[in-house]
C-alpha cells in the first residue's frame, strides 16, 4: 500500500506530518491491506490566512484493487481533528464497500 501526503500552499508538509500520517494509515488500515493499492491525503486550509472555524480539511481517496476509488473528507479546526475524522469516514466506507464485495 503505497501513502502519498499532500498540502496546499497554507498549510506545510512537514516530514513529521508524513510520517505521522503513514503510520497512522498503515495501522489504521492494514486489515484492508489485500485490497488498498494506493491511499492519498490532501490537507488544505480552506480560509487561507484568514482563520475561521472548521477552515481545515483532510481529504482521504483510497484507490482499490479492481474498484473505483473511495473518497472521503472531513473540516475541522485544526489537522489532527480533520485527519481523524476523514480515517473514520474512511474506514466505514471501506468497511461497507468490501463487505459488499465480500457478499457476492
Amino acid at each position: 500500500m503505497k501513502i502519498e501526503v499532500n498540502t496546499d500552499r497554507h498549510i506545510e508538509g512537514s516530514e513529521r506530518l508524513i510520517a505521522y500520517c503513514t503510520e497512522t494509515l498503515e495501522a489504521e488500515f492494514d486489515r484492508f491491506s489485500d485490497y488498498i493499492t494506493r491511499i492519498d491525503v490532501h490537507f488544505s486550509d480552506e480560509n487561507g490566512a484568514k482563520g475561521g472555524d472548521d477552515d481545515k480539511r483532510c481529504l482521504i481517496e483510497a484507490k482499490l484493487k479492481g474498484l473505483s476509488p473511495v473518497t472521503t473528507s472531513n473540516h475541522a479546526s485544526n489537522l489532527d481533528d480533520a485527519f481523524s475524522g476523514a480515517i473514520d469516514k474512511m474506514a466505514s466506507v471501506l468497511d461497507s464497500t468490501l463487505s459488499k464485495l465480500r457478499g457476492h
